[in-house]
């Protein structure tokens, strides 16, 4: 890998800018995730975990990016922040009563959560934060990223990709690939083994779409129940 860095030193500056802008596309890319909430007028389908995890991230990456002394990625994740706050407002309007006391719960421990990590990286010796923080941010990912894999039984079931959100998993792919390419140019194996990582539990899930549709098919009538209903 090292021969590798050393092509791409030069151009990390230009590498950096491009991750970022692919970034910035990719927070917009649940865009088409919330237009298909309104046609549906529910967003109960959907988990809440792609936006509201989004905030997370952000914040915690805007930490880490002041640690590092990395401004792409303090630029991008401030309009990330931005971005996935409207979804989160967005996400939240289209749920039902029911769904919206929990989304409550959750943002509630979402904020106590953010609250420590920022209190904590406070006081860090930024040496030391900069690894584990980034550690910390590696296992949410891989947490929000590879949970909907616990869904592919059921996915193999209904012979369906119903509820798998599509444009943000392959948007994802694409920023796994970039960052990817970003932290080999400056060095950085914490962010390579992340963003690897990454790309990998987001290509088994693409990989789903390849075997079967958005949408369950629907099943037609045998010919013996048609012949019982005459």
């Amino acid at each position: 890998m090292d021969a590798l860095s050393d092509i791409l030193a030069p151009h990390s500056e230009l590498i950096g800018k491009i991750a970022g802008t692919i970034t910035t596309l990719q927070f917009l890319s649940g865009v088409f995730l919330l237009n298909d909430i309104r046609k549906k007028g529910s967003s109960d389908v959907y988990p809440v975990g792609p936006f509201l995890g989004g905030v997370v991230l952000t914040v915690m990456s805007v930490k880490l990016g002041q640690a590092m002394g990395d401004q792409p990625m303090i630029k991008v994740n401030i309009i990330g922040f931005a971005i996935n706050t409207v979804f989160m407002v967005g996400f939240f309007y289209y749920a039902s009563s029911e769904r919206k006391s929990k989304i409550w719960a959750q943002i509630g421990y979402v904020s106590l959560f953010l609250l420590a990590v920022i209190t904590y990286a406070n006081f860090e010796d930024p040496a030391k934060l900069e690894f584990r923080l980034g550690m910390l941010i590696t296992s949410i990912l891989v947490w929000l990223i590879g949970s909907p894999l616990l869904n592919i039984p059921n996915v193999i079931k209904k012979k369906s990709t119903e509820g798998m959100p599509f444009p943000i998993i392959f948007a994802g792919q694409l920023v796994a690939t970039a960052w990817t390419i970003y932290a080999i140019s400056i060095r950085n194996h914490v962010m390579v083994f992340q963003n690897l990582f990454l790309w990998s539990l987001g290509g088994i899930q693409l990989f789903m779409f390849v075997l079967y549709p958005s949408k369950p098919t629907k099943k037609t009538p045998s010919k013996k129940a048609s012949k019982k209903e005459n």
